[in-house]
């Protein structure tokens, strides 16, 4: 059975990402309207360097862009928000934790999505504790 188990690609890991997005709620897609969603293997180094990460395992997924309450219809041009989810480490992450591939990724892109409505780390890791009790 093992025998031809292999990772998902990076096509088949951004499809497994945008069906986790599908499967979330309109009101809250709607909300991300204009998103990109782009899956590669690792960050890249200056964005490793920006995030002070020790590791090109140590990052998960990423938001760049500027997040909804900061936006303004004043804004001059501007390149999209995006979220990264990064194969490798997330399949790092999955061979060392009791979690499925596709959880991981739906919590990874939720995760990265809070970043796009403005919240800190801080703040979705108060909101994951409050539903976890």
């Amino acid at each position: 059975m093992w025998t031809s188990a292999k990772a998902p690609s990076l096509n088949e890991m951004e499809t497994m990402a945008r069906e986790a997005f599908a499967r979330l709620p309109e009101n809250f897609r709607r909300l991300c309207d204009g998103l990109i969603i782009r899956v590669e293997d690792f960050p890249t180094d200056e964005v490793l360097k920006e995030m002070q990460a020790e590791s090109e395992f140590d990052l998960l997924g990423l938001f760049q862009g500027t997040g909804l309450p900061f936006q303004s219809h004043d804004d001059v041009a501007r390149l999209p928000n995006m979220i990264w989810l990064y194969r490798r480490p997330i399949i790092d992450y999955w061979a060392e934790h009791d979690e499925t591939l596709d959880h991981i990724i739906s919590h990874v892109l939720i995760h990265e999505i809070g970043h796009h409505f403005g919240l800190s780390d801080a703040d979705m890791e108060a909101i994951e504790a409050q539903a976890v009790e």
